[in-house]
C-alpha cells in the first residue's frame, strides 16, 4: 500500500493543480514563471544587447521570481547590490593583487564578511562568489567585462521582478483557509478532551495527554501566525493586493490559545490532586464540561446559538462561585477553571477585539 501511495503521490498532487487554486498551483505558477523570466532575460542579453556570455542574467531572473511582490522588489535591490559589491572588490584586487591566487583567496575572504551584513539578505554570498568568479575567469582586469556583468545582473533581475508583479502576482489566501480549518478542528477537539476530564469520565492520567495536545494546539498557532504573516506580506506592492476574508477569524482563533492553555493547566492540576478541596463537585464539573463543549462547537464553526448557551452557563458558573452550598465555597478548582473559561467567551463573543 505505502509503494502504491508512492506511486500515486505525484499523480494526486498533479490533479490538486487543476482542482484546487492552492500552494500546488501556485508552485506551478511560480516555476512556469521562473523559466519564461530566464528564457527572456537570456534573449535580452543575447539577442538584443549582445552581450558576451550572459550567464548572470538568466541566473538573476530565475531567483527574483520570488513568493511575494515585494520579496521580488527586495531581492532586486539586494542582488544587484551584492554582484556590485562583488565586482568592485574584484576589479579593485585584479588591478592591485598580481597573483590570481592571493587575489581569488583575498576577494573570497572579503567578499563573504561584506556579504554577511543583513541588508543583502540571502544574497550576501553573491559578493564572494561574484569576485571569486571575475577573478578565476580573468575578467577582473576588463573593464567592459565587469560593466557587463552588472549589466547582466541588473537586467535578469529586473525582468523577474517585472513578470512576478504583473503576470498573476502571487496571493496566499489558501494558507489562511488551510490554518483556520486546522487550528479550530484542533481548538474543539481540545476543548472536548478537556470537558471529559472535567466531568471525571477520563482517568487523571489524561492530563499528560491533554497537554501533549496542547503542544500540538501551540504548534498550530505558530502555522496560524506564519500564515498571515505571508498574507500581509503577499498583498504588498501586490497588483491584485486584497483583503484576504477569513484573517480576523484565524486572528481569533489565535487569540484563544493563552486562556485554553491556563485552563487546562486548571483542570489538569485538579484532576490530578490528592486534595478534595480543589476539584469541583460534580453539579459544578457538569457545568464546565457543558461549557467547554459549546465552546468547542463555537471554536469549530461559530454558531450563535452555541456561544448563547456559553454566556449562560458563564453566569451560572459565576453563581455558583458566591452561592453559599458545601459543594462549592471550598472550591479552590471551580474559580481557577471559571476564570479562562470566561475569557474564551469573551474572546469568542468579541473578535474584534482581539484582532486590535
Amino acid at each position: 500500500m505505502n509503494a502504491r501511495n508512492r506511486w500515486t503521490s505525484p499523480f494526486a498532487w498533479l490533479g490538486r493543480v487543476f482542482r484546487v487554486p492552492g500552494e500546488e498551483r501556485r508552485s506551478v505558477l511560480q516555476t512556469a514563471k521562473a523559466a519564461a523570466a530566464a528564457v527572456i532575460a537570456w534573449i535580452v542579453a543575447t539577442s538584443v544587447l549582445q552581450l558576451p556570455q550572459p550567464f548572470l542574467a538568466p541566473y538573476a531572473a530565475v531567483f527574483l521570481v520570488q513568493a511575494t511582490v515585494y520579496r521580488s522588489v527586495r531581492g532586486w535591490a539586494q542582488q544587484v547590490g551584492a554582484v556590485t559589491g562583488g565586482v568592485l572588490l574584484a576589479a579593485g584586487a585584479g588591478q592591485l593583487i598580481p597573483s590570481v591566487t592571493v587575489a581569488l583567496g583575498l576577494v573570497v575572504f572579503v567578499g563573504l564578511l561584506i556579504g554577511s551584513w543583513r541588508g543583502f539578505g540571502d544574497s550576501g554570498v553573491w559578493v564572494g562568489i561574484t569576485g571569486m568568479l571575475l577573478i578565476s575567469y580573468g575578467n577582473a582586469t576588463e573593464p567592459v567585462l565587469l560593466a557587463d556583468r552588472l549589466l547582466e545582473t541588473a537586467l535578469g533581475a529586473a525582468i523577474g521582478v517585472v513578470l512576478n508583479a504583473v503576470v498573476l502576482p502571487p496571493l496566499h489566501g489558501e494558507r489562511l483557509k488551510e490554518a483556520t480549518s486546522r487550528l479550530a478542528s484542533a481548538i474543539g477537539d481540545v476543548l472536548e478532551e478537556t470537558a471529559a476530564l472535567v466531568r471525571g469520565s477520563e482517568p487523571p492520567e489524561a492530563a499528560d495527554l491533554l497537554h501533549e495536545r496542547l503542544r500540538d494546539v501551540r504548534s498550530l498557532v505558530a502555522e496560524a501566525e506564519e500564515a498571515i504573516g505571508w498574507t500581509r506580506e503577499g498583498r504588498y506592492l501586490n497588483l491584485r493586493r486584497r483583503r484576504e476574508t477569513g484573517e480576523g477569524q484565524l486572528v481569533n482563533l489565535i487569540s484563544l490559545w493563552p486562556p485554553l492553555a491556563q485552563l487546562i493547566d486548571a483542570v489538569s492540576e485538579a484532576a490530578q490532586s490528592d486534595q478534595p478541596f480543589r476539584h469541583p463537585g460534580e453539579y459544578a464539573r457538569g457545568v464546565v464540561g457543558e461549557l467547554l463543549e459549546a465552546l468547542a462547537e463555537v471554536a469549530r464553526s461559530g454558531d450563535p446559538d452555541k456561544l448563547d448557551h456559553s454566556r449562560g452557563l458563564v453566569e451560572e458558573i459565576d453563581h455558583l462561585l458566591v452561592t453559599p452550598t458545601d459543594e462549592v465555597t471550598t472550591s479552590i478548582g471551580l474559580g481557577a477553571m471559571a476564570l479562562p473559561a470566561r475569557r474564551l467567551v469573551q474572546r469568542l463573543d468579541h473578535p474584534d477585539s482581539s484582532e486590535a
